[in-house]
C-alpha cells in the first residue's frame, strides 16, 4: 500500500514539474531567440557603417575639395606665397596678351590706304590715316610722315628710334613676369628646406627613425616643390605666349616701316 501511495505522489509531482520545466525552457528558447536577433540587427548595423564608410571613400573628392587639402598639407605658410606668385603673375599675362592682341593691326591694309591717301591729298592726308588708327604700327608710321619733308633718311632715322619707344612699350611689365616665374620655385625649394629641417627635428626629439616621424615634415617639402613647379610651368607658357606675340608685332613694324620708305622714296620721286 505504501509503495502504491509513493508511486501515485511521484507521480503527482511529475505531473507538476513537467508545465513549470517546459516553461523554463520556453523562456530560455526567447531569449537565445531575442540575442540571436540582436546579434544579427548588430550586425547588420555594422556592415551599414561599414558601406556607408567605404561608399564614402570611393566617392571622389572634387577638384577644389583636393586643392583645398593640398594647400592645409602643405602649409599655409608657404603655401600662400607661392598662390600670390601665380596670382599676380597670370595678372600681369592677361594684361599683356589683351594689349598685344588689340596692338594687332593690318598691314596691308594700312599701308594700301596710306599709299591711296599720298597720291589723293599728299603727306598730311596720309598722316590723318596713320594718326586714326590704333597699334604700334601706324604710331611708327605716323612718326615717318611727321618727318617726310626733312627726307627719306631722316624717315629712317625717325622709324628706327620710335620703333625702339614701341619695343619698350610692347615689353613692359616682361621682368616681373620673368621674376615671378624664377621665385615660384625658389619659394617651392625653400619650403622643401624647411620641411627637411622640421622632419630631422621630429626624429631628434623622437629619438627614432620612423615614418610617422618624418611623414609631416616630408609631406611640406614635397608638396610645397610640387606647387612652385606647376606655378613656374603656367606662367612660363604665358610668357612664351607673349613673347611670341611681340616677335609677330616687331616683322610686322619691321616690314612696314621699309615699305614705307619705298612709298616715300616713290612720293618723292613723283613730286619732283
Amino acid at each position: 500500500m505504501k509503495k502504491v501511495f509513493m508511486i501515485l505522489a511521484a507521480a503527482g509531482i511529475l505531473a507538476l514539474a513537467a508545465p513549470q520545466v517546459s516553461y523554463a525552457q520556453d523562456e530560455e528558447s526567447a531569449a537565445a531567440e531575442e540575442q540571436v536577433e540582436a546579434t544579427v540587427d548588430e550586425a547588420i548595423a555594422a556592415d551599414d557603417v561599414v558601406a556607408d564608410n567605404v561608399a564614402e571613400a570611393e566617392e571622389p573628392a572634387t577638384f577644389h575639395a583636393a586643392l583645398k587639402q593640398k594647400f592645409i598639407e602643405g602649409g599655409p605658410l608657404w603655401m600662400t606665397p607661392i598662390i600670390l606668385v601665380l596670382v599676380l603673375g597670370l595678372a600681369l599675362c592677361i594684361e599683356r596678351i589683351l594689349y598685344l592682341l588689340f596692338a594687332k593691326t593690318n598691314c596691308k591694309k594700312l599701308l594700301t590706304n596710306i599709299e591711296d591717301a599720298l597720291a589723293e591729298g599728299g603727306i598730311e592726308a596720309a598722316k590723318d590715316v596713320a594718326r586714326d588708327t590704333r597699334g604700334p604700327v601706324a604710331s611708327i608710321m605716323y612718326q615717318g610722315l611727321l618727318h617726310a619733308d626733312q627726307g627719306v633718311e631722316v624717315v629712317e632715322r625717325t622709324i628706327t628710334s620710335y620703333g625702339g619707344v614701341q619695343m619698350g612699350l610692347l615689353e613692359k611689365g616682361l621682368s616681373w613676369i620673368a621674376l615671378f616665374i624664377a621665385i615660384a620655385p625658389s619659394l617651392g625649394f625653400l619650403g622643401t628646406v624647411i620641411g627637411m629641417i622640421q622632419a630631422f627635428d621630429d626624429i631628434q626629439k623622437a629619438g627614432d627613425i620612423s615614418p610617422n616621424v618624418v611623414a609631416g615634415g616630408m609631406k611640406v617639402a614635397l608638396i610645397t616643390t610640387v606647387a612652385g613647379l606647376i606655378v613656374a610651368m603656367i606662367l612660363q607658357i604665358f610668357y612664351n605666349l607673349i613673347l611670341a606675340l611681340i616677335e609677330g608685332l616687331t616683322t610686322d613694324m619691321e616690314d612696314s616701316s621699309i615699305t614705307l620708305v619705298d612709298i616715300l622714296t616713290d612720293y618723292e620721286k613723283k613730286n619732283k
